[in-house]
C-alpha cells in the first residue's frame, strides 16, 4: 500500500506538467485545429529560461528573498518570455501559412520545433544542466510513512490552481464564451462579432506561457535538464491529449493526470524499462472502446 500511494504521489506530480502542456495542445487544436508540436520545445525553453535566471541571479534574488520568491520571480518570467515566444510563433511561422490549410501549418510546427531545440543548444550547450540545490526547496514531510517534499506539494496545489483558474476562464467568463464559440465555427463567430484574432493571441500566449511554467517545475523536481526534453514531453502531452479528448480543457487535464499516474504504476509494478510500453498499452485499449477519448466528445465536420 506505501508503494502504491508514494507512486500516485508521484504520478500526480508528473502528470502536471503533463496536463499543463496538455492544455496548450488543447486549446490550439481545439480553435486552429493544428496540432502544435512545438509546445514541448516551449515546454523546454520555459525550463532553460527559469535556470537562467536562478543560476546567475541566484546571488541577488534567492539569498535576498529566499528560494520561494527566487522561484516566484523565475517562474513569472518564464510565463511572460515564453508566452511572448509563443506570440511571435504564431505570427511569424503560423499566421503567413493559414489560409493554405492544415497540411502546410503541421510542417510549419515541425520547423519551429526543430528550430526552438536547436536554439536552446546554441545557447546553453549540448550538456545536461542541473539546477544548483540552493534555489531548490528540501524540505519534506513524513505521513504516515509516506514522503512527500515542499516541491511535490507546491507542483500538486500550484498546477491545480492554473488548471482551476484556466477552467474559470473558458467556462464562466464572457471572454471564454468567444474562445468556445470560435472552437465550434470560426466563420460564425466571426459573423457574430467575436475578435477571432485575439483569441488566437489568447491561446498562443496562455499555451506556451503554461508549458513555461511547467518546464520551471520540471527543472526544479529533476533537478536536470537537456535541450531535447522537449520532444519527449511533448509527445507525451500528445498523448494524455488524445487520452482524455482532443480539443477539450477539463479532457486534457485528466489525460495528463491520468497519464503519470499510469507511467509510475507501469514503472513501480512492471519495470521501469517497460512503462513507456504499459502506457501506451493502456491508452490503445482505451482508444477501441472509446476512440473520442475517456472525456472528449464526437463533434460533427461541418462540410
Amino acid at each position: 500500500m506505501g508503494v502504491f500511494l508514494e507512486q500516485l504521489v508521484n504520478g500526480l506530480t508528473i502528470g502536471s506538467f503533463y496536463a499543463l502542456v496538455a492544455l496548450g495542445y488543447s486549446m490550439v487544436y481545439g480553435v486552429m485545429k493544428l496540432i502544435n508540436f512545438a509546445h514541448g520545445d516551449l515546454f523546454a525553453l520555459g525550463s532553460y529560461v527559469g535556470y537562467a535566471i536562478l543560476v546567475y541571479g541566484s546571488c541577488i534574488i534567492t539569498r535576498t528573498f529566499g528560494v520561494w520568491a527566487g522561484m516566484a520571480i523565475a517562474m513569472a518570467c518564464a510565463f511572460l518570455l515564453v508566452g511572448a515566444a509563443g506570440l511571435a510563433m504564431e505570427r511569424i511561422a503560423y499566421r503567413p501559412v493559414t489560409a493554405a490549410g492544415r497540411l502546410p501549418l503541421v510542417v510549419s510546427a515541425l520547423g519551429v520545433s526543430i528550430f526552438l531545440e536547436n536554439a536552446i543548444m546554441a545557447i546553453w550547450g549540448p550538456r545536461y544542466q542541473a539546477y544548483p540545490a540552493t534555489v531548490v526547496p528540501s524540505v519534506s514531510w513524513n505521513i504516515a510513512g509516506l514522503r512527500i517534499t515542499a516541491m511535490q506539494s507546491f507542483i500538486l496545489l500550484f498546477s491545480l490552481f492554473l488548471m482551476a483558474m484556466l477552467y474559470y476562464i473558458v467556462q464562466k467568463t464572457r471572454f471564454g464564451a468567444a474562445i468556445r464559440a470560435t472552437a465550434l465555427d470560426r466563420e460564425m463567430a466571426t459573423m457574430l462579432g467575436v475578435d477571432v484574432d485575439a483569441v488566437i493571441r489568447f491561446i498562443f500566449f496562455l499555451g506556451p506561457a503554461l508549458g513555461g511554467m511547467a518546464g520551471i517545475m520540471n527543472g526544479m523536481y529533476y533537478r536536470q535538464i537537456s535541450f531535447a526534453m522537449g520532444w519527449n514531453y511533448g509527445l507525451k502531452a500528445f498523448t494524455a491529449t488524445i487520452l482524455g479528448g482532443i480539443g477539450n480543457i477539463p479532457a486534457a487535464m485528466v489525460g495528463g493526470l491520468l497519464l503519470g499516474i499510469l507511467e509510475m504504476l507501469g514503472a513501480a509494478y512492471i519495470s521501469s524499462a517497460w512503462k513507456d510500453v504499459f502506457t501506451f498499452l493502456v491508452l490503445i485499449l482505451v482508444l477501441i472502446v472509446r476512440p473520442t477519448g475517456l472525456v472528449g466528445e464526437r463533434i460533427a465536420e461541418k462540410v
